[in-house]
């Protein structure tokens, strides 16, 4: 007879998300994602799966790639992912993954993969290496979110048009071989997705732009002080109620992720009355982003060099994805007719 929890468990609407493995993780990623999938873990099933495979689309020298995956897992853990409440896995772990990316790409039409956005910026970036994989990447993309039936997938703005694409697949599929998949919908919280400014005021942090213009997960206490100091800024406001530039709404945003909310006071009411010092203003924030990310770098460190440990994890994760892509791809090749014996 099935335990309670394994029968809360049948309960729960399935979410996936994928991060690839091609940098390191930093505020942004935290507070844009991973922040959101532990408290997913909670309340759905969850499937997280670093996207080793989609990095050999821009990185196929592999030579740090099992490296990066580890660091990948390691820093998510981290920050508060528990691999026995969720499917942390790797792609390349999940042969079925293949399987289900070439059954949609008999499905996948090339005017329409040329016309995704991150298409043409790849092509922009990377232009002695259009590849094949660049281009059906989001095919790839809707293989992994659909192979464990997912209804639910936390994405960024960015990311929109693949999961449009996914439902396109999911539908054209269903249409042809009968209903198999649940359409994808993107899902956090209905809240709106926190965007991280890079301390250069100019965009979001990034994996693997502009270094010093981006706080990492890994950043010691000096480098995070350094980097917050060198943060732009001007003379300060001149009269009451002056509006803040991008760049100081920038430092501002950053303040509210970390600092209390009377130091944030205090500084909002220095800027309004005209006797701000920028440079008292970045120290706190150097101060206050110090306090958050130290534990978190800590526990990476902790966790990096116990390979037993990381080995556990991935394997855990591939029976856990394994199982749940088995099931999705007897229903596939009996819809397709493709079940001979």
């Amino acid at each position: 007879m099935a335990t309670d929890q394994q029968q809360q468990a049948a309960k729960r609407e399935i979410v996936m998300s994928g991060i690839r493995p091609t940098g390191f993780l930093h505020l942004g990623n935290y507070f844009g994602a991973i922040r959101n999938y532990v408290k997913m873990q909670e309340e759905f099933e969850c499937y997280f799966m670093v996207a080793d495979l989609h990095s050999l689309t821009t990185h196929p020298d592999t030579k740090e790639l099992r490296s990066n995956v580890e660091r990948v897992l390691a820093e998510n853990i981290a920050c508060g992912l528990d691999p026995d409440k969720v499917a942390l896995y790797c792609q390349s772990h999940v042969p079925e993954t293949a399987e289900l990316y070439l059954y949609l790409n008999m499905m996948a039409y090339k005017g329409e993969l040329e016309k995704t956005t991150t298409f043409k910026d790849k092509v922009r970036q990377h232009p002695e290496n259009i590849n094949a994989g660049l281009l059906t990447y989001p095919v790839l993309q809707a293989a992994d979110i659909i192979l464990h039936r997912a209804k639910y997938v936390p994405v960024g703005k960015d990311q929109e048009q693949h999961l449009e694409m996914a439902r396109n697949f999911v539908n054209r599929f269903n249409h042809r071989y009968g209903d198999v998949f649940p359409e994808p919908q993107a899902f956090n919280y209905n809240l709106e997705l926190i965007k991280v400014p890079g301390l250069d005021g100019k965009g979001k942090m990034s994996k693997s732009e502009n270094q010093m213009a981006t706080l990492y997960l890994s950043d010691d206490d000096d480098l995070i002080r350094k980097k917050i100091m060198k943060a732009k800024t001007d003379s300060g406001p001149t009269a009451p109620g002056t509006p803040k530039p991008d760049y100081i709404e920038n430092i501002f945003a950053l303040m509210k992720l970390v600092s209390a909310e009377e130091v944030i006071k205090k500084y909002e009411a220095d800027y309004d009355n005209c006797i701000i010092r920028y440079g008292d203003l970045k120290k706190q924030l150097a101060e206050d982003m110090v306090l958050f990310l130290s534990p978190i770098r800590e526990k990476i460190n902790t966790i990096l060099p116990d390979k037993k440990y990381l080995k556990q994890v991935m394997e855990q994760g591939a029976e856990k994805a394994n199982k749940s892509a088995g099931a999705t791809m007897n229903l596939v090749r009996e819809a397709m007719g493709l079940k001979y014996f």
